[in-house]
């Protein structure tokens, strides 16, 4: 069974960045679409980008030109780095694997944007 775990969360400055990292448990990235979600504090869990397994990227709105998405398959990891970090970016962040028949969650990890 495929499991996730992310890193490189934390606290950083407004302007800021940091690059949050996603460890599969083996090679999925050619089965399986991998998604960066978030939630924030008293909000609902949403969408920030996705990197589907053809290699295709879609990033929302609300991070386009800050956030960037990729992988790294030779390492079985999905980054997502975050620039320009704003306090509305605060939330915990977490990856998801998805293909037709299994989803998977990763625990999440933490950043908090605050001077």
């Amino acid at each position: 069974h495929v499991r996730l775990v992310e890193s490189g969360g934390g606290l950083v400055q407004p302007g800021g960045s940091l690059r949050l990292s996603c460890a599969a448990s083996g090679n999925i990235f050619s089965t399986y679409d991998m998604t960066w979600y978030r939630q924030g504090p008293g909000k609902e869990r949403e969408v920030v980008a996705t990197i589907y397994r053809t290699g295709i990227t879609a990033v929302e709105d609300f991070v386009k030109g800050r956030f960037t998405i990729s992988r790294d398959s030779a390492k079985n990891t999905l980054y997502l780095q975050m620039n320009n970090l704003k306090p509305e970016d605060t939330a915990v962040y977490y990856c998801y694997a998805a293909k037709w028949d299994d989803s998977v969650w990763g625990q999440g990890t933490q950043v908090t944007v605050s001077s």
